[in-house]
C-alpha cells in the first residue's frame, strides 16, 4: 500500500469514528401517565427530548431499520373505544410523530415482523389481535384470540405470532402466512408478555398472578417448563432475551427486581434490585446493558450486565411503561 493510500484509509477510518461518536444510542420510554415518550441519550443517560403522543403510551418498539419507533396509545377509560386508540409512528431522526395508525380498540402491546413489513397488535378490550401494514397502516387481518389479549411476539422467521391473553390464561398462535389462529396454549395465571428465542424454538411467557415464566415449545405448542420467580410473589411483566439466546431478563413489578435467567437451564442466576414497579425491559444492541421502565418511581434503571448491578437511574415521565432501543 502506498503512503498516499494509507493516508486516505486513515482519514476514512477517522471519519467513521467521528460519525459513530456523533450517533449515540437512543432509548425511547413510553410514559403511561404523562402521555408522552422520553428520548434518552444512551451514552450520557440523559433525557434529550419528550414527545407528546396524546394518550396512554404503553407498548413501544423500534422498526428493524431503526428509522421509526411505534407506540401503542389509548385513552384513560377502560372498556371504551375512542379515536385515541392507535399506534403512533415516531420518526427517530426528527423525533416527531409522523403518522397515526388506527388499529382497533385499546391496543396495549404489539410486535413487528423481522422484515419490518407488518405490525401485529393486541386489542385488549375487543378480544382480538390486528395485523396492519407497517408502512401504510392499512389493516390486513383481525384475529379472534383469548380474553383480554396483551403481549405479542413474532418468531425470527416472521412465520408465527404469539398473543398472550391475561383473563383466559392462554397464548394464541397465529400463522402469519395464512392469517389464521392455529393453536391456543394454556399457561399460568395472567400472562403478560412474551418473547421468542433467537433460534425460534422456544417462547417465553411471563405470568403476573402466577409469578412464573412459562417455556413453550414452538413445534409442539406444549409448555415444557415453568420457572417460579421471586417465590411466586414478584408479579413479573416484561421479558427480554439476549441476542445469543443464552440469557433472559424478567422485570418483577411487585418485587422491584430484574431476574437474570439462564435460558438453557431455565434457572435464575442473578436477581438485581431496580426501581419501583418495573414493567418494561429491554437490552442494548451490544448486550452490555439492560434497561427497566419503573412505573412507580418514574425512572429507568440502567443495569450493567457484566457486573449485574444498577449503574445509573434516569428520571423520565409519569408511570413509564415500556422501553425500546432506537439505534
Amino acid at each position: 500500500m502506498s503512503k498516499r493510500s494509507r493516508h486516505v484509509m486513515l482519514a476514512k477510518l477517522a471519519f467513521v469514528g467521528v460519525a459513530g461518536a456523533q450517533t449515540p444510542p437512543l432509548l425511547f420510554v413510553s410514559n403511561e401517565g404523562s402521555h408522552d415518550v422520553s428520548v434518552v441519550n444512551g451514552a450520557t443517560n440523559a433525557v434529550v427530548a419528550t414527545i407528546a403522543v396524546g394518550g396512554r403510551a404503553r407498548g413501544i418498539q423500534a422498526s428493524p431499520d431503526r428509522q421509526h419507533v411505534y407506540v401503542a396509545v389509548s385513552d384513560d377509560r377502560p372498556q371504551t373505544a375512542s379515536s385515541v386508540d392507535a399506534i403512533a409512528v415516531i420518526d427517530i431522526a426528527s423525533r416527531k410523530v409522523v403518522a397515526t395508525y388506527r388499529i382497533g380498540s385499546d391496543p396495549e402491546q404489539f410486535a413487528i415482523t423481522p422484515d419490518g413489513s407488518r405490525l401485529y397488535a393486541s386489542n385488549e378490550d375487543g378480544g382480538t389481535a390486528t395485523a396492519i401494514d407497517a408502512k401504510t397502516g392499512k389493516q390486513i387481518a383481525t384475529f379472534v384470540v383469548g380474553i383480554e389479549p396483551e403481549g405479542v411476539a413474532v418468531s425470527p422467521d416472521g412465520r408465527s405470532v404469539y398473543v398472550t391473553s391475561e383473563t383466559s390464561n392462554s397464548v394464541s398462535v397465529i400463522d402469519a402466512r395464512t392469517n389464521t389462529v392455529v393453536a391456543n396454549v394454556l399457561v399460568d395465571l395472567r400472562p403478560r408478555a412474551a418473547v421468542v428465542s433467537p433460534d425460534g424454538k422456544r417462547i417465553f411467557v411471563t405470568a403476573e398472578v402466577g409469578g412464573t415464566l412459562s417455556v413453550i415449545d414452538a413445534a409442539s405448542h406444549d409448555v415444557v417448563q415453568t420457572l417460579r420467580l421471586e417465590r411466586g410473589e414478584g408479579k413479573p411483566v416484561g421479558v427480554a432475551v439476549s441476542k445469543d439466546g443464552r440469557r433472559l431478563y424478567v422485570a418483577n413489578g411487585r418485587a422491584g427486581t430484574l431476574s437474570v435467567i439462564d435460558a438453557g437451564k431455565c434457572a435464575v442466576v442473578a436477581t438485581i434490585p431496580v426501581g419501583k414497579r418495573p414493567w418494561g425491559v429491554t437490552v442494548s444492541r451490544d448486550g452490555r446493558f439492560a434497561y427497566t421502565a419503573n412505573g412507580l418511581s418514574n425512572d429507568v434503571s440502567v443495569v450493567d450486565l457484566s457486573a449485574n448491578q444498577v449503574v445509573a437511574t434516569i428520571k423520565v415521565g409519569q408511570r413509564p411503561w415500556g422501553i425500546a432501543v432506537g439505534y
